[in-house]
């Protein structure tokens, strides 16, 4: 088929029908590895320098050794966009182990697999960033910090999973995780944020949260437009009695949550700072000189 997409796997192009993985890698047995989601915009890979400074920070926290310097790595994903003709495009950017036995020790695996693929990404229906989503806490608590934290964005998302279950079953539109204590870590796969009297607010890595991305130009544009932006533990009373709340994410970019747990988050619709931030975000996105090009 020559209209397939074509995968990097390991510095060769391979049809998307033939990419393929070995059954031993530790990736696919342990989930033995990291990744990094990443989005091109017209042209432009968003904040691609970022995104790949932070696959080397996590790389570097489970001691896997990437085959390639970063400036590399940032060639093989705009190639790999080329190639395929993407101008606008969802990439997986993902680094295992690579192949070993059917044992735990890494040492048994010499090379690191690295993939990347560009398609295209669906999280969210309808309208959400006009009208909202629907949320719930999930029983499924955020994994400690001295445990197989989520700082390390790695290839166990077996956490998220289960609260996405939990979300699907309850028939809400997402899951928000709490830390072990009872605080508020994260989404599934998104950073929060809530607004209060006009201040923003949003937890710690502290809580096993990702350093998001998405997250991080939200901070700068608080920033720019002089919104007083706070990092603190946030409970889930703090979330219900919010004027507005939100979440941010490579994916999900920026949307407006209307509900959590049944409780409505102010009048149930996205809030003024909350349609500021998306607004000026989008901007941002447009922005030539938001990433690099490809």
């Amino acid at each position: 088929m020559t209209n397939e997409l074509q995968i990097y796997i390991d510095g060769k192009y391979y049809p998307k029908s033939e990419a393929k993985i070995s059954v031993y890698d530790h990736g696919f047995l342990y989930g033995d590895g990291v990744f990094e989601g990443i989005r091109a915009y017209n042209g432009v890979v968003f904040k691609l320098k970022e995104h790949v400074d932070r696959l080397y920070r996590s790389a570097h926290a489970i001691m896997l050794n990437i085959p390639l310097t970063k400036e590399q790595m940032i060639q093989a994903v705009v190639e790999t966009l080329r190639k395929n003709k993407m101008k606008d495009s969802y990439i997986r950017l993902v680094v295992s182990r690579g192949v070993g036995d059917l044992g735990l020790d890494p040492r048994k695996c010499p090379k690191p697999t690295v993939i990347i693929i560009a398609d295209s990404i669906s999280i969210r229906a309808g309208n959400a960033k006009e009208t909202g989503i629907t949320t719930m806490f999930s029983w499924v608590r955020r994994n400690p910090v001295d445990a197989t934290t989520h700082e390390i964005k790695s290839l166990n998302y077996l956490n998220s999973v289960l609260a996405k279950i939990e979300a699907n079953a309850c028939g809400v539109d997402e899951a928000i995780c709490l830390e072990p204590s009872g605080c508020i870590a994260e989404g599934v796969g998104e950073n929060v944020f809530i607004v209060k009297d006009g201040e923003v607010l949003t937890p710690p890595t502290s809580t096993g949260a990702l350093a998001g991305i998405t997250a991080e130009v939200v901070a700068q544009l608080c920033q720019k437009l002089k919104i007083k932006l706070t990092v603190a533990n946030l409970t889930p009373f703090m979330i219900f009695t919010a004027d507005e709340a939100f979440f941010t994410g490579t994916a999900m970019e920026v949307v407006p949550i209307r509900e959590v747990n049944k409780r409505q988050i102010g009048d149930g619709k996205p809030g003024p700072v909350t349609k500021r931030l998306l607004a000026e975000f989008q901007k941002v996105i447009e922005d030539p000189a938001s990433g690099t090009k490809i």
